[in-house]
């Protein structure tokens, strides 16, 4: 929550809320050139409030992180976070928000008997291998759900659709592209956070939960492994120099 982070130079950054007893705990994990994955920091509270994860940035450039060339930020779609990111490092962030936030996130407006489809329908989507196929796929999910008496699952499919393709759009092998289409990487911390307060009886406010959470998070950080496809990460940095990533999202 402290350390110097001078040395570090990322060339992803990954941002998502874990529940901890009854608080929000806002966790932001670094990916270097190697594809070592190195927890940054942890803030109380929920990445849909701006002026904390300003803050979580700020702390972040406080302590030395140095952001010179563009980087990927794969978040959980907390409108805070992403205007933080764009506030703080401007065309330098590249957004790429979770595909299973955003699958999540639409199954909630859906009646039961249409969520398994709906969610088999935008993983199909999201595996496609081109852009433009996942685009056209999802486009006609949004068509098929307002058709059929579900404008709010609609609604929130076309919101953000085009940065939950920022991978795809980028050209990345299929195992990075998997590593970074979602949050995956801080969701699976939970059981790690699990484990270390399996014994508390009584949260005593907000900053218990978060030393709790550091603890289960440097436990969970003793079995990190490199990323998938982390071989392949000089064609992501090649992609992040050079790609121009366009948006497409004019039919939203």
């Amino acid at each position: 929550m402290s350390r110097p982070l001078d040395e570090i130079k990322l060339v992803a950054l990954m941002l998502d809320g874990i529940n901890v007893g009854d608080h929000t705990v806002v966790i932001a994990l670094g990916v270097d050139h190697t594809g070592t994955k190195m927890p940054l920091g942890i803030w109380l509270g929920s990445t849909e409030n701006a002026r904390l994860c300003t803050e979580l940035l700020g702390n972040l450039t406080s302590r030395g992180l140095k952001v010179e060339d563009r980087i990927l930020c794969v978040i959980d779609g907390g409108k805070g976070i992403r205007k933080a990111l764009i506030d703080v490092f401007g065309d330098l962030a590249l957004l790429q928000r979770c595909q299973v936030h955003k699958t999540r996130n639409v199954r909630e407006h859906l009646s039961k008997d249409r969520q398994l489809r709906v969610g088999h329908l935008m993983n199909d989507a999201y595996r496609s291998s081109k852009p433009d196929t996942a685009r056209k796929r999802l486009r006609v999910l949004a068509s098929w759900l307002d058709n059929n008496g579900e404008p709010d699952a609609a609604a929130s499919l076309r919101e953000g659709l085009e940065e939950t393709l920022t991978v795809l759009k980028l050209g990345l092998p299929a195992a990075l592209t998997r590593s970074f289409a979602t949050t995956n990487a801080i969701e699976n911390m939970p059981g790690a956070v699990r484990r270390v307060t399996r014994n508390v009886k009584r949260w005593r406010g907000g900053d218990m939960a978060r030393r709790w959470t550091a603890l289960g998070v440097l436990h969970a950080q003793e079995n990190f492994r490199r990323i998938k496809g982390h071989k392949d990460l000089p064609v992501l940095v090649r992609a992040l120099a050079t790609n121009v990533v366009e948006s497409k999202d004019n039919a939203a």
